[in-house]
């Protein structure tokens, strides 16, 4: 590992925030689905539109329907 990714990795565990929706698992639909709405606007508007979309469409195929 690098220098820079060691420093990087240090900070985030000390001074990151640890304790978003899409943090709690490895699903690479809801991990895309976070990164699409932070695009758009700031994490703590993002926080209750992630959480009641992700109710309502927990899986790709029930997107797709």
């Amino acid at each position: 590992m690098s220098l820079i990714a060691s420093r990087l990795i240090h900070w985030h565990n000390d001074h990151g925030r640890h304790h978003l929706p899409w943090q709690r698992n490895r699903d690479p639909y809801a991990i895309w689905l976070s990164e699409i709405m932070l695009q758009q606007t700031q994490v703590n508007t993002v926080i209750p539109y992630y959480t009641r979309f992700m109710q309502t469409f927990p899986t790709v195929a029930s997107l797709a329907q």
